[in-house]
């Protein structure tokens, strides 16, 4: 890679440390993979970059499988600590990964002929995979990166949630979200951006419709996007529905697939929003405000599916429950049932109160030991989960 291709993989391993501790680095026949997931299981993120976007690219050498690695973000991340120094020292980087030694080396010649190696220690791992498609979303807003960039600029940099939704005259609304206290005297400041439906790609919403979602993730892809230059779409659904946030190159592709918040907005006649239709119903459970919203997800649409570690990393997994082939999920009384049995969790970055959907895990093991399919696999909330 030369000086352009170091700065923007750089400024993508900067966005995926917004998110994830670990990252899981595969390459594919299509190209370098760089995945990571959050330790709340409510946001993963991924990056493809085709064969063409390197000078040289080899997925395997001949006669062997290819490698997967899981590494430390921090260490992977210390590479590329200073986007500044680089994109002025850099001129070419090499990538390698050694099997037997389980090292990913990475080279950074720099000028004057200086060169730098990193020698980092990985572990082997199965592929960190999330199922999910954009195409079943109904609602999709597309703009320039930048457009998006200065609207968020003017929130506050500790806000953890931002509510999007379209208002009156199909104006998208951005405004911080905030909590209703038990003292009503409290009252916090509110930051609210509104943007015109023209300055907008396509916009494919109607009145009323509003998601809540963590800003820290969406600034970070936000920033990558603006940088490159690219566009940004939002594909989301109903409140408590994964939001996805795709951006798309010749060379590149990025996904983040982040949760949303399944309590209704408050304020929401603040927001200037009108009732949202609500969409045909469909065999699903349906949130309510009980303890749990890990029920009442769309499991065929949007389970993720995390691959287990090898070795001592097999006692992290979660526990499974794989129902035959072709069953669906509840509809009624079993739904609420379980909504009952579950219990409120606190998950380290998300503040306890919120009820944000956590996207559905499972375990895909070897080839030998798999199933036919990914099998549907719930996580529930719980500080005491496998």
């Amino acid at each position: 890679m030369h000086l352009w291709e170091v700065a923007v993989l750089g400024k993508a391993v900067h966005s995926l440390s917004r998110i994830g501790d670990e990252l899981y680095l595969e390459p594919l026949e299509d190209g370098l993979s760089l995945r990571t997931v959050n330790s709340s299981r409510s946001a993963y993120a991924c990056f493809l970059f085709a064969p063409l976007f390197f000078q040289l690219y080899q997925a395997a050498t001949p006669g062997q499988d290819s490698l997967r690695c899981k590494i430390l973000m921090k260490s992977f991340l210390s590479v590329f600590r200073s986007l500044a120094m680089l994109e002025k020292t850099v001129e070419k980087c090499c990538i390698s990964l050694n099997g037997r030694s389980s090292r990913l080396v990475v080279q950074l010649h720099c000028k004057y002929g200086v060169r730098k190696t990193h020698n980092l220690s990985f572990q082997d791992c199965e592929s960190l995979q999330a199922v999910f498609d954009p195409a079943s979303c109904p609602y999709l807003l597309r703009a320039p990166a930048k457009l998006l960039g200065e609207a968020v600029l003017p929130f506050p940099p500790a806000l953890a949630e931002v509510t999007l939704g379209i208002g009156h005259g199909r104006r998208v609304i951005l405004r911080s979200y905030q909590e209703e206290e038990a003292d009503s005297t409290i009252k916090a400041m509110v930051t609210e951006m509104s943007i015109g439906q023209e300055d907008f790609q396509q916009l494919q919403a109607e009145e009323g419709v509003a998601i809540t979602f963590c800003l820290k993730e969406f600034r970070g892809l936000l920033s990558f996007a603006e940088s490159a230059n690219l566009s940004l779409s939002i594909h989301f659904d109903a409140p408590g529905r994964p939001a996805i946030f795709a951006i798309k190159d010749s060379l590149l592709d990025g996904h983040f697939v982040l949760a949303t918040l399944s309590e209704p907005t408050p304020n929401s006649q603040d927001l200037h929003f009108s009732e949202p239709c609500q969409p045909a119903p469909q065999c699903q459970a349906h949130s309510t405000p009980q303890p749990d919203d890990f029920a009442s997800d769309d499991i065929d649409s949007y389970m993720i599916a995390m691959e287990t570690t090898v070795g001592s990393e097999s006692s992290r997994t979660l526990p499974s429950i794989s129902p035959s082939p072709g069953l669906q999920p509840p509809c009624n009384s079993e739904g609420e049932e379980d909504e009952a049995e579950a219990e409120l969790s606190t998950v380290p970055g998300t503040p306890p109160p919120k009820k944000f959907r956590s996207l559905f895990f499972g375990s895909i093991l070897a080839p030998a030991h798999s199933p036919l399919g990914p099998s549907p696999v719930l996580a529930e909330g719980s500080e005491g989960e496998g």
